[in-house]
């Protein structure tokens, strides 16, 4: 198929070469040849040849141009590149160490809630001590208080001026029935 293509647009100019008219033949009678092909080729490479002359260094200057320009873009992107990886492994760096530290102070943390925790114990305990005792104290000294009330009483309902001359035997046992009472 290529072939045919190829071979048919090797053949149009010769068809049109050969498919003259009656002006072919007076530009015959003007110049001798029948075709004006070889001064039309010539005109084309003098044409061609100032188009070169004239065109060639600045298409040469914009494509080395835009050569540099687009190594000179690869080269910045390269350096974008490689500070984003030096920013990326130092990131990383940070993280890590960060993490570190995360894990550092939870643990330190910990270690002072428990030195809180056992801190609060102790004062509790201390405290919980202190409130016994001062609840012991308080218990003996309203047994000591009450049995005085007992005493009291019984002596200034029980005794009278005219028991005074009873013996300490007696008293004695007065009192004891009465505190017991008391008591319980």
């Amino acid at each position: 198929m290529k072939k045919s293509i190829m071979f048919s647009f090797l053949l149009l100019p010769l068809m049109l070469i050969a498919s003259g008219d009656a002006e072919s033949t007076r530009y015959f009678a003007q110049t001798g040849r029948e075709t004006d092909f070889f001064p039309r080729v010539v005109n084309f490479i003098i044409f061609a040849a100032l188009l070169y002359y004239l065109l060639a260094n600045p298409i040469k200057n914009f494509f080395k141009e835009r050569k540099e320009g687009i190594a000179k873009q690869l080269n910045e992107i390269e350096e974008k590149l490689q500070a984003a990886k030096l920013a990326k492994k130092e990131a990383q760096l940070q993280l890590e160490e960060s993490e570190k530290r995360a894990g550092q102070i939870i643990a330190d943390a910990q270690k002072e809630a428990k030195l809180l925790a056992e801190k609060i114990i102790q004062s509790t305990q201390v405290e919980l001590d202190n409130l016994t005792k001062q609840f012991e104290e308080q218990a003996t000294l309203e047994e000591r208080k009450a049995a005085r009330e007992t005493i009291d009483e019984v002596l200034s309902e029980n005794i009278t001026n005219d028991d005074i001359s009873l013996d300490e035997k007696k008293v004695i046992d007065i009192i004891s029935t009465n505190v017991d009472k008391k008591v319980a």
